[in-house]
């Protein structure tokens, strides 16, 4: 009895012993921080033990990790190295270990280098910093080329502002060309290529004073749209995603067209349908004990599934255990998008087409039949979600016109935790921004890739 005791105490110990480690971030042994800031400062041993009021042999002893080293005398140690004493009790800064092992995940270091973070951190904390900053600016500036890249390839005003700028750039050369040639030109013509000179060049002051207006406002955050759908997303965003009133239309300045307001008024008519056909309250409580599954909703309700889908985007963040509601994209039958509700991870194109490997095209090709996949989006940080896409048709005209199709797709954070039962789907926001190398629908090259890559991706055809 005595034996299986002893052996119950030493496997409970033992056991908390593997949780701690677990618990614990990856850190390396105070001593052998000692002898490794020591070495870098060019100290001796019986120098540091000196200014410690140690002995050689004691200090010896505590950088091969054979003693344990104490509150006070760690102060004294650290105060000789010049160090702040968490530096060698515990590491470097949690956050900026975290910050690096993510900068580390995302250039794919493996194996030991990742394993030196910490190590790296807690002896130059400073170097960290920059490397983090450095990853933080690359980011930032990735994110910008990701706009500045659907901008430049569908804004119908930034596209026509440039056809504008480069068709005076060559009338002025042309004209000017002909006049600096030293051929004699008849004064009437002359007279004709200067006041040709003098228009061209002021339509080019005046169209890039325009361009200068719209990439300013664009960078301050204003309301830069050209389209009706742009002005009522940033009005639907103000409102929290759900509008009850009718008269907000009436009463906002963010809806500065006609056309915008008249899309606002379409989609209060349907927030307030779907709210008296499916209840808040009703709701909060489904998704409180079911999750996001719509499917399980719909059924414990007796609702329609595209409604529930609906329903659940337009929650306040509150309601969901993580804090963040999901995101939605809803597109018509032709595959384009006309409602986004972007979240953290998941930011679907303003302009232009969207990546085809969505569930929410599959199920486009089959409307009735609900779709979800566990997937994993690509971007700056590659994030984890359960996707539930399902698509309805309509016939709001009767027989004598043609069907409306829509499909919805659902995006829910995954929460760390969740049990993963199938593979993981690869998907992007679209192929030009998309780093995956092996997507069999890639239909265009991207223009983000590995370091020397001239090509990320093969386009099928």
């Amino acid at each position: 009895m005595r034996e299986n005791y002893c052996k119950s105490i030493f496997s409970q110990s033992q056991n908390s012993v593997d949780i701690a480690e677990k618990l614990m971030p990856r850190t390396a042994i105070a001593g052998t921080r000692i002898r490794r800031l020591r070495i870098d400062r060019q100290m001796r041993q019986t120098d540091l033990a000196a200014a410690c009021d140690i002995s050689p042999s004691y200090l010896n002893l505590i950088e091969h990790n054979h003693r344990r080293i104490g509150g006070a005398l760690m102060n004294r140690v650290a105060a000789a190295l010049k160090v702040e004493a968490a530096v060698l009790s515990g590491g470097a800064d949690s956050s900026l270990v975290m910050l690096l092992q993510s900068v580390a995940d995302r250039q794919g270091l493996d194996g030991d280098d990742a394993k030196a973070v910490d190590d790296f951190a807690g002896r130059f904390p400073d170097w960290a910093r920059v490397v983090e900053s450095q990853d933080r600016r690359l980011r930032e500036l990735e994110q910008v080329v990701e706009a500045l890249n659907d901008r430049l390839a569908f804004d119908p005003y930034l596209s026509a502002s440039m056809h504008t700028v480069l068709s005076s750039v060559t009338a002025i050369r042309s004209a000017s060309g002909i006049l600096s040639s030293g051929e004699r030109v008849e004064p009437e013509w002359q007279a004709r290529f200067h006041r040709n000179l003098f228009e061209d060049s002021q339509r080019l002051t005046d169209a890039v004073e325009r361009l200068v207006t719209y990439l300013d406002s664009e960078a301050e955050e204003e309301i830069a749209s050209v389209l009706p759908q742009d002005e009522l997303q940033v009005w639907i965003e103000s409102n929290g995603w759900h509008v009850d009133n009718t008269d907000a239309v009436d009463q906002t300045d963010t809806l500065t067209s006609e056309a915008a307001r008249e899309l606002a008024r379409q989609y209060v008519e349907r927030c307030i349908s779907d709210g008296a056909k499916l209840q808040t309250d009703q709701l909060v409580q489904s998704v409180s004990g079911l999750g996001c599954d719509p499917i399980a909703i719909a059924s414990r309700l007796s609702a329609d599934l595209g409604l529930v889908i609906r329903r659940i985007a337009t929650l306040p963040d509150s309601v969901f255990p993580n804090g963040v509601a999901p995101g939605l994209v809803i597109c018509d039958g032709s595959g384009a998008l006309f409602f986004r509700k972007p979240l953290r991870g998941f930011e679907p194109p303003k302009f232009g087409a969207a990546c085809a490997a969505w569930p929410l095209y599959e199920a486009l090709q089959r409307p009735g039949a609900p779709v979800s996949a566990n997937v994993l989006v690509r971007g700056r940080d590659d994030m984890p979600f359960r996707a539930y896409a399902y698509a309805s048709v309509m016939y709001p005209a009767g027989y004598e016109r043609a069907p409306v199709t829509e499909a919805l797709m659902l995006m829910v954070p995954e929460m760390s935790g969740d049990a993963i039962t199938e593979q993981r789907r690869i998907v992007g926001s679209s192929c030009r921004v998309c780093p995956e190398r092996t997507c069999p629908a890639r239909r265009e090259p991207t223009i983000l890739g590995a370091p020397g890559d001239d090509l990320v991706g093969e386009v099928t055809f």
